[in-house]
């Protein structure tokens, strides 16, 4: 998903300034935890209904894309 960030809001005074859904205060880390739990993209729509698809898609993408830049610091 190459447009993602349209997604992404990241505010310091939300949520603590994680990275969240626009207009929602929900964090990219609890769609990573609800889909690891073994929720269906559907049953996340379902139980919250400004979500949708793109939103989930948004947050893998920027989640991988955080990942792929993360840096490992030797001890």
């Amino acid at each position: 998903m190459e447009n993602y960030l349209e997604y992404i809001s990241i505010n310091p005074n939300i949520r603590f300034g994680k990275p969240c859904i626009k207009e929602t205060r929900i964090a990219v880390v609890d769609i990573l935890q609800w889909l690891a739990s073994g929720m269906s993209f559907e049953e996340i729509m379902e139980d919250f209904p400004g979500i949708q698809r793109e939103h989930i898609l948004a947050a893998l993408t920027f989640a991988a894309q955080r990942e792929s830049v993360t840096k490992l610091v030797a001890a």
